[in-house]
């Protein structure tokens, strides 16, 4: 089996890396020539033009796409020329599946086939394997299936679901899926970093909460802009977090591989001196938002982890001016320095 990748960062590094220790042959390519040739001393095919990748691939050409969802389309503007009917592209990025439908119907008439595949396991993923939910044509993700097992965790990556060694033609167990047409990846990767965003609210919320439990032990102003703390004995708690969250790691219904990470962030660095705070997001949060508006589902954790990182950006510091102002307008309320209990 042979794959070409363009794309060669944190992740197609990694998935090139993975495919070849499995032994399928990967042509490479990508701007920074520095990648291409670290990747060719690890056994790849190096090229240095978009020609020479494409005439490298033997035919029907597979070509994985792991690149920012910002030059996709520009990409495969540029693919399309040098490809012919019956070549295989395929978006590994964090695409929105409007997109996927588009270009699927766009390449059809050019004999093309377009899949789409949502890759969960960041910079692990070369160790642990890629999670991978794939959408397109029965045929085609078949004929790629090699691509996809070499990719995935094995079965033992986690314990098995009591029951599921009875269930036959699945692939669910060892870490990829076929979930449906074009776009089907895609949509169920955007609800799965939805539900990470509300995930990883909850962690941070939560730590923060036992992070200020010894406010008891700090000094108040008692004055007409500050909300009493009714019973400072309440609050008179130093918890260590890093040992928190390595307890929590243990036996708790609330262990996972995030809060893996977590504790190991937080051993390394209690006070995360080493970040600002502030939270980007990719757009699949919002495209989940969107969905559950269409599809009129209730999605209240997800919208809100979602407004979360607008406002640690300074989104909302417009905001707050204006309800800053509004107070000092109807009750003479002057503004704090420091935030008050």
């Amino acid at each position: 089996m042979q794959l070409g990748m363009i794309g060669l960062g944190r992740m197609g590094e990694g998935m090139v890396r993975r495919l070849l220790k499995a032994g399928i042959e990967c042509v490479v390519f990508d701007m920074n020539a520095q990648k291409v040739g670290e990747l060719a001393a690890a056994g790849a095919e190096p090229s240095g033009s978009l020609e020479e990748f494409v005439g490298k691939l033997t035919k029907p050409r597979a070509i994985w796409l792991m690149i920012p969802v910002a030059f996709v389309d520009e990409m495969i503007a540029r693919i399309v020329p040098l490809v012919e009917p019956g070549d295989i592209i395929i978006d590994g990025g964090n695409t929105h599946y409007h997109d996927d439908i588009r270009r699927a119907r766009e390449l059809k008439p050019k004999g093309l086939h377009y899949v789409d595949v949502g890759v969960s396991g960041g910079v692990w993923g070369l160790e642990r394997g890629y999670c991978q939910m794939i959408g397109g044509e029965d045929e085609i993700v078949k004929r790629l299936d090699p691509v996809f097992a070499a990719l995935a965790p094995p079965v033992e990556a986690a314990p098995r679901t009591p029951g599921r060694e009875a269930i036959a033609g699945s692939t669910a167990e060892h870490g990829y899926l076929h979930c449906g047409p074009t776009g089907a990846g895609h949509f169920v990767k955007m609800v799965h970093n939805g539900i990470e965003y509300g995930i990883m609210a909850a962690y941070a919320e939560g730590l923060n909460i036992l992070r200020h439990a010894d406010v008891g032990t700090k000094h108040h102003e008692k004055d007409a802009e500050t909300t009493p703390l009714k019973d400072p004995t309440l609050y008179q708690y130093n918890f260590n977090l890093a040992d928190i969250a390595e307890v929590w790691r243990r036996g708790s219904v609330i262990g996972s591989w995030l809060l893996d990470l977590t504790a190991k962030a937080l051993l390394k660095d209690p006070d995360l001196d080493a970040f600002s705070g502030r939270v980007s997001d990719s757009g699949e949060g919002r495209w989940t938002i969107q969905a559950a508006i269409d599809e009129a589902v209730p999605a209240h954790v997800l919208t809100t982890a979602l407004y979360a990182r607008f406002s640690s950006r300074g989104e909302s510091t417009y905001a707050d001016k204006v309800t800053s102002a509004m107070r000092k307008e109807f009750g003479g309320h002057s503004e704090k320095l420091s935030a008050g209990i």
